[in-house]
């Protein structure tokens, strides 16, 4: 399983938080990460990540681009609801990608700590399965 986290900046804390708390379970998985947020994970949890550029400077695209790819199976992206972000059309790509391509996202902890548990139990395993990588295959 692989799995992308994403935090903006006033999230960032949030997320290394939650990673930490479920360290046992990412260890088990591919990891990729936007750039900061990525070295962070690196540096403070010590989880082996994929690092992709910074969210401003394309990593939101790059991140979009494995989805498209099918090449994702876990978004984990902790935002920002309440500040304006200059990058927010790759924002929305990104969201619009997850379900074209049927990802699942959790944006807060509540979310991203039931798709956690969720792995635990086999509840993405519907995920190995690849037959359609869109809602809108010809």
């Amino acid at each position: 399983m692989k799995i992308a986290l994403i935090a903006h900046d006033k999230r960032k804390r949030n997320l290394l938080n939650f990673v930490t708390a479920y360290k046992d379970i990412f260890n088990d998985y591919e990891l990729f990460a936007t750039g900061t947020t990525g070295k962070m994970i690196q540096e403070e949890v010590g989880l082996d990540v994929h690092r992709f550029q910074s969210g401003p400077l394309g990593g939101d695209q790059q991140i979009g681009a494995k989805i498209a790819a099918n090449d994702l199976d876990l978004v984990v992206f902790f935002r920002d609801p309440l500040t304006a972000q200059p990058h927010e059309p790759d924002v929305t790509a990104l969201l619009r990608l997850c379900d074209v391509y049927r990802i699942p996202l959790a944006t807060n902890e509540a979310s991203a700590e039931i798709m956690v548990r969720g792995i635990q139990s086999g509840w993405l395993d519907w995920r190995n399965v690849k037959e359609s990588t869109s809602l809108y295959d010809e």
